[in-house]
């Protein structure tokens, strides 16, 4: 179980990059601000206080009841002001001023001014805590990213407070978080810090989201899952952040929400302790009463997104997000190494081992001299240094072989597919029944390339399937049936291992690709 510590931060790189820029205009200041900050009880207390010039964004950090020499002008400061208590308890106290300084200026936030952070909802009786607040104050008018310019926080509610301030250049944004049999949260954002900080809540108006977490696909079984506020422009709640659970997988749970954009999230702990994956899947937006399940980790992992290019006399492929989770998308592949090869006919025109680990740009490519048939071939295997993967890691290898016509006096995306295969009926650890049959869902897809090359439409004409519960060594072939836009596979399980998967998606113009996933679900 990881922990995380309580913070008061500069959120943001902007708000980091410009304090490196304010300190040359400081040094020809001709004014200064002293921030002397007091504790609840009246006396002094050491915070650091983060000044945020207006309207430039230029920002500073400088201790509580020192000396800050800038120039004249309008400034934001603003700090949590942090209490020790008795047996390891304390308080919160956030406090912003909206300052104008010219010469030298001294001034005081104090904590006494502070009000408590109430919420309240109609809470389960399994609830029997108060709700852990998350809260910042930002200097919201700053810019397009409030967050970047903030101080941030958590406590229990009691223990966390606000300076009433109504200045619109000030938000001030919390996160509070129930915790019972199901979770609930509750996330509110105000321009300025209102008088009486906090807000009601009622069960009845919350909508909810499950997360089903499977086993089997991911690097490590630990997994962290969380969800964000996601609101369309970014105030200061968007980097507040409400802990599902940290657990080992497979899991459930259920969390209620106040409506509003979401995103969901998960992260994937090693042995060791490190974070070795991050999926984030679409956000969500939800009105009172919606709800809708995040599945992270269901079987097959599979290619997500690429597809090869012919541009500028070359034959191109970005070998990214090459096994990754269906239901997240790009945003949930892992890290892989892979040998991609060019042929046309029996000749090899290049070949090339890659890895996208540790890199972003990782690209094949392959100079064309003629229009002729090709093919380009993939086998892609999980690749992190450093962790040891899950015994009986599920979705290891992936290939895919595209044939296809390329001219080098043509720039376009080839006309070919990745195939998803979605298993269905398998039970939270990616498994199916010993000697049963399994229906697999089977789309043909063309991503997405975005700008560059022309994108074709293409229709597949045919999609055959072959099953193996031998590693590869032999294959079986699978009643295909076609279903709407997409087709269903039924495959004959064996008494145990694990099944791979290879479909065949064909064209009306000779086209043709060729994809497998080894271990895309196991026998249990």
């Amino acid at each position: 179980m990881r922990v995380r510590r309580r913070s008061i931060a500069l959120a943001g790189v902007g708000a980091l990059l410009s304090l490196a820029a304010a300190g040359g205009a400081a040094q020809a200041a001709s004014s200064s601000l002293t921030v002397t900050t007091l504790g609840r009880h009246g006396a002094k207390v050491a915070t650091t206080v983060t000044v945020v010039a207006l309207p430039s964004g230029h920002t500073y950090s400088v201790q509580s009841g020192k000396r800050l020499s800038l120039p004249a002008g309008h400034y934001i400061a603003m700090t949590d002001i942090w209490e020790h208590g008795t047996e390891g308890l304390g308080t919160d106290t956030f406090g912003a001023l909206d300052l104008n300084v010219s010469g030298n200026r001294s001034v005081t936030l104090d904590a006494r001014k502070g009000k408590a952070v109430k919420v309240s909802l109609d809470t389960p009786a399994d609830v029997t805590g108060p709700p852990k607040i998350s809260a910042q104050i930002c200097a919201g008018a700053v810019g397009d990213m409030p967050s970047a310019y903030s101080v941030m926080g958590w406590n229990n509610e009691g223990s966390l407070y606000a300076v009433p301030n109504s200045s619109k250049q000030l938000q001030f944004g919390y996160l509070a978080q129930w915790t019972g049999n199901d979770g609930y949260v509750a996330a509110r954002n105000t321009t300025g810090v209102p008088a009486v900080p906090g807000g009601s809540y009622k069960r009845a108006g919350l909508a909810t989201v499950r997360f089903a977490v499977r086993s089997g696909t991911q690097m490590a079984q630990e997994n962290d899952t969380s969800l964000q506020p996601a609101p369309k422009t970014d105030d200061c709640t968007t980097s507040l952040r409400a802990d599902v659970r940290d657990d080992s997988s497979p899991y459930s749970s259920t969390v209620h929400v106040t409506p509003g954009t979401w995103q969901p999230s998960d992260d994937v702990i090693a042995g060791n302790g490190e974070d070795v994956a991050g999926a984030f899947p679409a956000v969500r937006t939800l009105k009172a009463g919606q709800s809708f399940t995040q599945s992270f980790g269901r079987a097959a992992w599979s290619p997500l997104h690429h597809l090869p290019v012919t541009w500028q006399k070359s034959v191109t492929f970005s070998p990214d997000s090459l096994i990754g989770d269906p239901d997240v998308g790009v945003f949930g592949a892992d890290p892989t190494k892979e040998t991609v090869a060019l042929t046309k006919g029996s000749a090899t025109v290049r070949k090339q081992t890659l890895t996208n680990w540790g890199t972003s740009d990782a690209q094949f490519s392959a100079g064309i001299h003629s229009a002729a048939w090709y093919d380009l071939t993939v086998d892609a295997h999980r690749y992190r240094p450093g962790i040891t993967f899950p015994a009986g890691l599920l979705s290891p290898r992936v290939t895919l072989d595209w044939h296809f016509k390329a001219d080098p006096a043509k720039s376009m995306v080839a006309p070919v597919f990745l195939t998803r295969f979605l298993p269905t009926g398998l039970n939270s650890r990616n498994q199916a029944a010993a000697n049963s049959t399994t229906t697999v869902d089977v789309s043909a897809g063309r991503g997405s390339q975005g700008p560059g090359p022309r994108f074709t439409k293409v229709t597949a004409r045919a999609v055959k399937v072959w099953s193996s519960a031998d590693g590869g060594k032999t294959w079986k072939a699978a009643i295909v049936r076609r279903s709407g836009s997409s087709w269903q596979a039924t495959v004959h399980n064996p008494a145990s291992g694990a099944v791979a998967l290879r479909s065949e998606v064909t064209d009306g113009a000779g086209d043709r690709s060729t994809q497998t996933v080894y271990r895309a679900y196991a026998i249990g």
